[in-house]
């Protein structure tokens, strides 16, 4: 999961940058909000990030665990 997250935040970016050049031509037309949007979208990248890092360790700190049975014979 952790590189879909990459991948976003990248995405995120490169939207932005593309963006930057024309951001007097957003202004004057009222779309400000696109690049607004790619930085949020940017930002919210590293925090779903951090999330799917976390969740990435929780589950291999599962995986290794040890199994109790739960029938016991």
């Amino acid at each position: 999961m952790i590189p879909f997250a990459v991948v976003g935040i990248v995405a995120w970016a490169v939207l932005g940058l593309a963006l930057l050049p024309f951001r007097d031509w957003l202004s004057r037309h009222g779309h400000m909000n696109w690049f607004w949007t790619c930085l949020a979208g940017f930002l919210w990248g590293f925090v779903g990030l951090a999330v799917m890092i976390r969740h990435d360790r929780h589950r291999r700190a599962h995986a290794s665990a040890p199994r109790e049975r739960s029938e016991r014979q």
